[in-house]
């Protein structure tokens, strides 16, 4: 049979049982195809009667509002068809660095995964984080490169080169390419060695292996069967013995050395022509494993159990855990009103769905291996496996997700939503484990953080679509402090006599500069009872009042206080006069103490190409950075570490940056580290603003 984009006349094989379905996952960098890859999958199964376009907005993929105005996916999609028997779910999940951390979970429970990249040698590095994260989680996987219709000469292998040393695995090319004039127009199939002409729309025509090609097809088929013979000494043994293996052989052994994580086949294809999807759906029917390889990775025996890998709200059916259904035993399975452990707790399962896209439709049960949207899991968390009855599992391993290096400070345009907005924020963070909100102590502000600035405006857009909450964004407020270079004493006193009881508090305080990091110190020496033992409490607190903000506007740190010496009246003193008098006498002592700005300094570790990591240093000298130092990665061959100390100030706006000097592979964490001192016009700027934000 040859590859096109022709409809699959048969969704089944007549009397043979419907295997379980197998979960797919496409993957890779943003902008290869992979949704319109998708869509040509679905098309060839018969699951749609015609193409549908990315541009248009017409996929079924990518069918958010944000997603059709980005022209780009902003979280995961599931689909589904079934192909000459089989059946498959789809998730696509988007490639930009800041949404793929949406499909992150669904990892964990699917069959295997194809990794979409594009036929340009010079963008290969950007498949390496996708690749590195499928070898160290040992989930089968394959690479489709698309467009190939457009690949100029010789990108194929230059392509291998490129993406091997990527691999923990070796790369099984299975194709090459036919070109004709500047596009190639066809493929020749080492494991059949039989070549194909691409006629869109139409069944590919098989045709000869064109003369040119020969040499290269011999040369190309030759490495095919040294790979495969790594693992078959039968296959090694005819090799050596100058014996051509039967296409039976080659086709079991691909297929086992696939679905065993073996070799990490290499396919040539093109989404919008068609070309090459049968012999990828080939791929899939014969060598994807069964999901009962998944049940036994995550440990599932007995039953059936649900992994969760992602929450959907606000939709039509309210909230919905999206999960697989992973099980080994024949008829392993789940129905609506099923009970599931969440926990220590036993929770009855809501209606079930399967997903097409932005569409729904009901089911009453599902066995295992499908893909489904379950309703009132009230409890059920992203990256959650919740066994069913009779079923045994081990705790799914917690998802590493990338550092949420933006920030941004919310507050809503109508104070009546106030209350809405922390509801909504709730759920836009339990469907999106890499978004977070928090109060800000230090700030008193409401901070969203997001992987980057594109992801957070993504957020904002949900939130005022979904939850009808419109708010203001601004950078958040950096929380500098203030101390002291030299000490000084101060009395402080407050007299009020309005008729009646007055108001009588008086203290003499000595404050003195702390070392980095020693924070308050508070001691009384008062003698002879000149401030009574109750009042002492009230004096401490009104030098915290005080300290709440300094002269520079501030809140003060590292500072030692004594209590040397005060007065006080039997009839006006008070707790609420001394701790007014304490106040007064802190303000003026820490303004007479030479105060001076600290601004935080944060530890920022930077992952990079190697290669790369002096670009990453000038960008963190250029903002203030002091370099720690430049060390290959720990445990990444091809990667390098550059650590540094960083003002917080400088971070905004240094992810786009450190990915702009590294085609888009950095990145880092940043955690606080200490408190600087901070001089000349930045001090001043920053204390003007703070003093028009009081005014």
């Amino acid at each position: 049979m040859g590859d096109t984009l022709s409809r699959n006349s048969a969704s089944g094989n007549g009397s043979a049982p419907a295997r379980a379905a197998r979960a797919i996952a496409l993957v890779g960098p943003a902008g290869t195809g992979k949704t319109s890859l998708a869509e040509a999958l679905l098309f060839a199964g018969g699951a749609i009667s015609r193409l549908g376009s990315v541009d248009a907005g017409t996929t079924v993929g990518d069918a958010s509002p944000e997603a059709r105005a980005r022209r780009g996916s902003t979280e995961i999609s599931l689909m589904h068809f079934d192909y000459l028997g089989d059946r498959f779910a789809l998730i696509d999940m988007p490639g930009g660095p800041g949404f793929a951390a949406d499909g992150l979970a669904a990892l964990q429970s699917i069959d295997m995964a194809l990794v979409v990249i594009d036929p340009v040698p010079e963008r290969a590095a950007l498949a390496e984080p996708m690749l590195r994260r499928l070898d160290e989680s040992g989930i089968p996987h394959a690479i489709v490169v698309n467009k190939i219709e457009n690949a100029r000469a010789g990108a194929v292998r230059e392509l291998i080169a490129e993406l091997q040393p990527m691999s923990s695995e070796p790369l099984a090319l299975r194709q090459i390419p036919i070109r004709e004039g500047e596009h190639v127009t066809g493929y020749v199939d080492l494991a059949l060695e039989r070549a194909y002409r691409y006629r869109p729309g139409k069944e590919s025509e098989r045709v000869d292996i064109p003369g040119e090609l020969r040499d290269r097809e011999q040369s190309e088929r030759t490495h095919l069967l040294e790979t495969l013979a790594d693992f078959d000494d039968t296959l090694l043994e005819a090799l050596l013995m100058d014996e051509a293996p039967d296409t039976a052989t080659v086709m079991t052994d691909l297929a086992a050395d696939t679905a065993g994580n073996k070799v990490v086949p290499v396919l040539l294809g093109s989404a919008l022509t068609g070309g090459g999807i049968h012999r990828l759906l080939k791929l899939l029917r014969h060598e994807a494993p069964a999901p009962a390889a998944v049940a036994a990775r995550l440990g599932v025996a007995g039953g059936a159990a649900l992994h969760v890998f992602k929450i959907a709200n606000g939709g039509a059916m309210g909230r919905l855990a999206l999960g697989r259904v992973i099980g080994a035993a024949a008829g392993a399975g789940i129905r609506e009103g099923d009970e599931l452990a969440v926990g220590s707790e036993l929770v009855r399962t809501g209606s079930l769905f399967r997903l097409q896209g932005d569409k729904t439709a009901k089911q009453a049960a599902a066995a295992a291996g499908d893909v489904v949207a379950v309703a009132k899991l009230d409890a059920a968390r992203s990256g959650m496996l919740l066994p069913g009855k009779g079923a045994t599992c081990i705790p799914a391993a917690p998802v590493a997700y990338p550092a949420r290096n933006a920030a941004t400070a919310i507050t809503t345009r109508d104070r009546k939503d106030d209350v809405k907005l922390s509801t909504a924020l709730h759920r836009l963070c339990e469907e999106d484990p890499a978004l977070q909100w928090m109060q800000d102590e230090a700030t008193h502000e409401t901070l969203l953080r997001g992987v980057n600035d594109d992801h957070l405006q993504v957020v904002l857009g949900r939130l005022l679509r979904r939850y009808g909450v419109a708010v203001d964004t601004r950078a958040p407020r950096i929380a500098y402090r203030e101390s002291i270079r030299k000490p000084a004493v101060q009395r402080g006193r407050h007299k009020k006599q309005s008729g009646g009881h007055g108001q009588y508090g008086d203290c003499v305080i000595e404050i003195r500069p702390l070392a980095r990091g020693e924070g308050f110190r508070f001691e009384d020496r008062i003698t002879g009872g000149a401030i009574p033992r109750q009042y002492i409490p009230a004096v401490e607190a009104g030098i915290r009042d005080a300290m709440e903000r300094g002269p520079l506007g501030f809140p003060v740190v590292d500072v030692a206080v004594t209590l040397t010496d005060g007065s006080f009246h039997s009839v006006d003193s008070s707790e609420l006069a001394f701790r007014i008098a304490g106040r007064l006498a802190m303000s003026e002592a820490l303004a007479a103490a030479a105060p001076y700005l600290l601004e935080p300094i944060c530890k920022v570790t930077v992952d990079t190409p190697a290669g790369t990591g002096s670009k990453v240093g000038s960008v963190l000298s250029s903002r203030r950075g002091q370099i720690l130092g430049l060390s290959p990665h720990p445990d990444q061959a091809r990667r390098e570490r550059v650590e540094a100390l960083l003002p917080e100030a400088e971070l905004h706006g240094l992810d786009a940056e450190l990915r702009s000097q590294s085609q888009g592979l950095a990145d880092f964490t940043a955690t606080f580290d200490h408190l600087a001192e901070l001089t000349g016009k930045q001090a001043d700027d920053v204390v003007k603003a703070q003093a028009a934000l009081a005014a």
